[in-house]
């Protein structure tokens, strides 16, 4: 994993702590005699008066451990939120009305299909970019309210200079926001890298065993923290106690876990780059995401996801298990991502086994006699 400076005091309170220890120590109850060594699940929707809490819409202490430790890795500090769409549309609500967007061309879909109903209802306009051409994107920055980046980039997994967009973007006037799904903080803090706002998908990686849902908004400004909050409550965004306290168990052990996946990642790219049933293999150098271009198109990507047995046929990732799936078969997919593209999500099997088992399904999409992938309704998006 990429060293980084730790989250200072100011920031975080633990400015001489590496982050594999973060994250298993930040969040937990005081050390006193029978105290529990973990955060319990507080359900609780009503508090008794005169507290900070007031309501379980405002507070709840298995969030504010969650908060902490989050808030400790990124350098920042965080607010957890029900889902990574609904962190994204907190901070997409800070676009005023008439306002402009600059974002990826190549975007998750639900932040494209909430970036289409800003300029549906609210007037505003969205500057698509190639994320990789930093001239460009200060060019697109200029009269910008907010600068969005995912790098990587989901499915195409096109990293930008995030220091330079910082710069480009704040010469402009914007605020300059990062998707950091992909990467977590332990590979890229975009915080440091002068970015206002950082959202997660704690779903993913964070949680990693595909079962919560939840999202996270990370920030080192006070005014935009308290925005965030302010829209969490007042839209109802919040997640339950027992999904966040789901998403800090998986958190104390994301170290562990990326540092295994993406050892794998690295040794499935060198496997699989140049074979002869494949056009293209995708890797940003860091990182569980791999992107395969199946040569044959879209039939040949379907029967591949649909024959493998090891890697699970699912649209996500960052879990445990390993995930694949063509990404063009969600038609709100950018239509500049190649039909047979798969994206890979490297999980914590064995690396022989999830080769073998590629090998195989490739060897298989030959076959067309295999049953192709299932079909999706023209609204659907997928993560």
């Amino acid at each position: 994993m990429h060293d980084h400076p730790e989250a200072s005091a100011a920031h975080s309170g633990h400015d001489d702590l590496h982050p594999e220890t973060l994250a298993v120590h930040v969040g937990r109850p005081a050390r006193e005699p029978d105290a529990p060594m973990s955060t319990p699940v507080h359900l609780a929707s009503t508090y008794h008066a005169g507290g900070a809490a007031a309501y379980g819409r405002y507070g709840n202490p298995s969030w504010s451990a969650f908060e902490e430790a989050l808030g400790a890795l990124e350098g920042g500090s965080c607010v957890a939120l029900a889902s990574g769409m609904a962190a994204i549309s907190a901070v997409l609500s800070l676009v005023p009305v008439g306002g402009t967007v600059v974002a990826p061309r190549h975007s998750y879909t639900g932040t494209i299909g909430l970036l289409e109903d800003l300029v549906a209802t609210r007037g505003a306009t969205v500057r698509y970019v190639d994320v990789r051409d930093t001239g460009a994107v200060a060019d697109a920055a200029d009269g910008a309210d907010l600068v969005w980046v995912e790098s990587p980039t989901n499915p195409a997994l096109e990293v930008g200079d995030l220091p330079s967009i910082a710069r480009a973007a704040h010469a402009a006037g914007a605020r300059f926001a990062v998707d950091n799904t992909f990467a977590t903080p332990l590979l890229q803090r975009p915080l440091d890298d002068g970015a206002d706002l950082v959202v997660h998908s704690a779903t993913k990686s964070i949680s990693g065993h595909s079962d919560v849902l939840m999202g996270a908004v990370v920030t080192r400004d006070d005014d935009l923290r308290d925005r965030i909050v302010a829209h969490r409550s007042l839209h109802g965004a919040v997640p339950g106690p027992f999904e966040v306290f789901l998403a800090m168990r998986g958190l104390r052990t994301l170290p562990v876990r990326l540092e295994r996946a993406q050892a794998t990642a690295r040794d499935l790219v060198g496997r699989f780059t140049g074979h002869p049933a494949l056009e293209e293999v995708r890797y940003p150098g860091f990182g569980t995401i791999i992107s395969i271009v199946v040569a044959g198109g879209a039939d040949a990507a379907e029967r591949v996801a649909a024959a493998t047995r090891v890697w699970v046929h699912a649209t996500s990732l960052g879990g445990v298990e390993s995930q694949l799936e063509r990404r063009r078969r969600w038609s709100a997919e950018a239509d500049t991502i190649p039909e047979g593209l798969v994206r890979l999500s490297v999980g914590l099997e064995h690396v022989d086994d999830l080769a073998r088992d590629l090998e195989l399904a490739l060897e298989r999409a030959d076959d067309a006699d295999d049953a192709a992938g299932a079909t999706v309704p023209p609204a659907a998006s997928g993560y």
